[in-house]
């Protein structure tokens, strides 16, 4: 059985943005695709309201978790659309929680980065995972001000030597400590320490403005 498409259409007198995703199968399918297609739809049809709230309520963004749940149905019908119907919900919601776990993870190592922004002193001892504030909740300015911070930060880093911007990154983007560091670059903690405040302050005297 081939229902390896999936398809995205709005659902008729849904609110804006509410949407299904239904599967599309091949020309050459029978009639037992036909009946799993319309199972499979009408499945999608019925989860997708309780799946947005999940998601919203874990996010706090409607717009990201109607991406999140789109997702989540298009990557169930490509990939699982043969399995049991009974392993359906939880094969969706195992998708649609790694989603929002990825999503939560890329907005904390914002969210790192707009705190690092915001810090000044020594750098030696600062923990990026401790020092990372709530990623949700946040207005649309200070989202708008974290993807330009992003941006500006990443072209930056980009310019570092090679032991700096590998030290800042596997401390800030990724969050390890000085030791997981250490061992992550084959140095001692003393030198991650180095090439992490050389790098820190680096960034700084280039992107003073953007603090």
């Amino acid at each position: 059985m081939d229902l390896a498409v999936a398809e995205v259409r709005s659902l008729p007198g849904a609110g804006p943005g509410v949407f299904a995703v239904s599967c599309i199968r091949e020309p050459s399918t029978g009639a037992s695709t036909l009946q799993r297609e319309r199972q499979l739809n009408q499945f999608l049809a019925g989860i997708e309201r309780r799946a947005l709230r999940i998601a919203e309520i874990a996010i706090r963004d409607r717009d990201e978790a109607l991406d999140l749940v789109q997702e989540a149905m298009i990557k169930l019908v490509n990939n699982y659309a043969s399995r049991a119907e009974t392993e359906w919900m939880p094969l969706f919601y195992r998708r649609l929680q790694n989603g929002i776990r990825d999503w939560h993870r890329r907005a904390k190592v914002r969210n790192r980065v707009m705190t690092w922004f915001g810090r000044g002193g020594t750098d030696d001892d600062y923990d990026p995972i401790a020092e990372a504030p709530d990623p949700a909740g946040r207005t649309p300015d200070e989202q708008l001000q974290s993807s330009e911070t992003m941006q500006r930060l990443e072209r930056a880093v980009r310019e570092l030597p090679g032991r700096q911007r590998e030290a800042f990154m596997l401390r800030t983007f990724e969050g390890l400590d000085v030791a997981a560091t250490a061992v992550a670059m084959g140095c001692s903690d003393g030198s991650v320490k180095t090439h992490y405040s050389r790098a820190v302050h680096t960034l700084r005297e280039n992107l003073g403005d953007y603090r």
